[in-house]
């Protein structure tokens, strides 16, 4: 049992005279100490952790037995987003003889491209393409600009070398 003693102890002091002798005080501690372990055992019971929010992606089933690519899109709703060095985004529209634009991840860059495309053409599908030069946090950035601007239907493809000379010739102009 836990307990507190706060007698004076001491022998006789000069000059004073030998008054009641003073009675110890004890205080019990014990249920103090109880009443702490409950109050923790409390809050490490109720408290609930904050879980981190992840976008969910659905990643597409590989299948053995089917050599299809994937579903053919139309290339009037197709919009093609290429990362590049230096935080760059480049798009076109469509497939044949593209015009390779340039903005970057403002809301008046990528995010207003996207939604007037997504205004304008139904069913419109992003492709995503990544350059070497590109950094991992314009990935992300470019996914939660398709959150922003829901944008249903996006893939991440390996970038080509069509895509990788159109790059080359805006950046030489």
């Amino acid at each position: 049992m836990a307990e507190l003693d706060t007698s004076q102890g001491g022998g006789k002091k000069k000059g004073k005279k030998h008054g009641a002798k003073k009675m110890s005080t004890r205080v019990d501690l014990t249920p103090m100490v109880d009443l702490g372990f409950l109050l923790i055992t409390f809050f490490m019971l109720t408290t609930t952790f904050s879980k981190p929010q992840t976008m969910e992606i659905n990643m597409p089933v590989k299948d053995k037995e089917s050599k299809e690519e994937g579903q053919a899109v139309k290339a009037s709703k197709a919009l093609t987003i290429l990362l590049g060095a230096d935080n760059k985004v480049y798009y076109y529209v469509g497939i044949e003889n593209p015009e390779l634009l340039v903005t970057d991840f403002s809301k008046t860059g990528i995010r207003s491209v996207l939604n007037e495309k997504n205004r304008t053409v139904k069913d419109l599908v992003v492709v995503i393409k990544a350059t070497k030069d590109a950094k991992y946090k314009n990935v992300v950035d470019v996914l939660d600009e398709m959150a922003i601007t829901d944008v249903k239907r996006y893939a991440l493809v390996d970038i080509t070398d069509f895509d990788l000379e159109l790059i080359q010739k805006v950046n030489v102009q």
